[in-house]
């Protein structure tokens, strides 16, 4: 029995189709993303929803739909399953009793990168690459760099200088090559393009959507919550949008399940949410546009989603097409006070982005745009604790007391 029903690579955009067996990374037809194909036939004649019960909790338990060939070219750190939790004070503040969170901050690394790296970091092992490397808002490089020497890879990181202090330290103990740059992610990428150009074939580009594997690791988030719903989906799915690879991701599993018959009727409407000092997706979302624009000045505190213009831009806007759904901008202080809220009402600290996709929940409802009885998941994509300068504190130090 196959572990991986992998049958080749796909472009996004132009539908040519490339092989599987090799690494690869944009089209060489058209320069788009590439997205893994499945034989989902021979899927469905392996196993049923019912067989993954009987599996460890992880999110290799999907290995039919993901790329890795064999369970010994497995590289994992325990990643996925992390949980779907009820946030019923905060949803009644906002009049959504049905809301949920998926909380990503918890799988290694504390963020959602882990899932990407994990799948990519595997793959790229499997295929013989022995160094990677990659422009990163933080979290991503963090955790590539965390698989990496996992294993036994070599990574080359590049970061711009306003990202979380902690990502840079987990680059550093996981001993990957760091270059900070003064400026954005966009420069960050220009300076790996040159790396890989140089480097003549010995160094691998693993940026985002510019390798194929990522993607699948991200889908597990969609895979996950269907199987943890018992195997239906909820009416909407809120997700903070920078790259975009994880609601691209989520689409492409509900998509692979509905081909599969595991669900059924009209899929959740996908809402990809973005702060207002970066919005290229929700600008072209309002216009009617396929494409994104670059959006010059780029800043907020929610860094991961601070992405000036998308690799898969055009994928992000077909999902939210194809789901009926929707693309909201949020400000800095409208999701700073999210984040304060969602602790105090929750006991959960969340890190920006994710504050920003209850920033979005809260004015989708106001706006009528989510109804009370929408069932909501929202997704947290890392650990607030990674981000402590987002809560500042103020406040007295005391003398000890004297001793008795």
């Amino acid at each position: 029995m196959s572990f991986s029903h992998l049958s080749h690579l796909e472009c996004g955009r132009c539908g040519a189709v490339h092989a599987a067996d090799r690494p690869q990374n944009l089209c060489r037809r058209c320069a788009s993303p590439l997205l893994a194909r499945y034989d989902l036939a021979a899927v469905r004649a392996a196993v049923r929803p019912g067989d993954l019960a009987r599996r460890p909790p992880d999110l290799w338990r999907y290995h039919e739909l993901l790329p890795v060939g064999s369970a010994d070219a497995v590289v994992t750190l325990g990643e996925g399953m992390t949980p779907l939790l009820p946030m019923p004070r905060y949803g009644a503040r906002i009049g959504l009793p049905g809301l949920l969170m998926k909380d990503e901050g918890l799988v290694p690394t504390g963020s959602f990168k882990a899932r990407g790296a994990a799948v990519g970091v595997s793959r790229a092992a499997e295929l013989g690459i022995k160094r990677l490397a990659m422009p990163t808002n933080g979290n991503a490089g963090a955790a590539w760099s965390v698989y990496g020497a996992r294993a036994g890879l070599t990574a080359t990181v590049v970061m711009p200088a306003d990202a979380p202090e902690i990502t840079r330290r987990e680059c550093a103990a996981a001993g990957a090559d760091l270059t900070v740059v003064d400026g954005l992610i966009s420069d960050a990428g220009r300076m790996v393009g040159e790396l890989v150009a140089r480097a003549d074939g010995e160094v691998f580009d693993a940026s985002t959507l510019k390798e194929p594997y990522r993607i699948e690791g991200k889908k597990t988030m969609g895979l996950e919550i269907v199987e943890q719903l018992g195997w239906r989906t909820p009416d909407v799915i809120i997700y903070p949008t920078g790259g975009g690879v994880g609601l691209i991701g989520i689409h492409k599993a509900l998509t692979e399940l509905a081909e599969l018959g595991w669900i059924s009727g009209p899929p959740p409407r996908l809402v990809a949410v973005q702060a207002a000092g970066c919005a290229p997706i929700v600008r072209a979302f309002e216009r009617g546009e396929r494409h994104s624009e670059f959006w010059s000045g780029a800043t907020t505190v929610a860094f991961g989603i601070n992405v000036p213009r998308p690799i898969g831009d055009f994928l992000i806007l077909d999902a939210l097409a194809a789901t009926s759904g929707t693309a909201v901008g949020v400000t800095d202080e409208e999701l700073l006070a999210d984040l304060r809220a969602v602790a105090a009402l929750e006991g959960a600290f969340v890190c920006p982005e994710g504050a920003a996709a209850f920033t979005a929940a809260r004015k989708l409802r106001e706006s009528g745009w989510l109804a009370e009885d929408d069932e909501v998941v929202v997704l947290n994509t890392g650990a607030g604790l990674k981000y402590p300068r987002t809560v500042p504190v103020d406040v007295e130090v005391v003398p000890a007391p004297e001793p008795a």
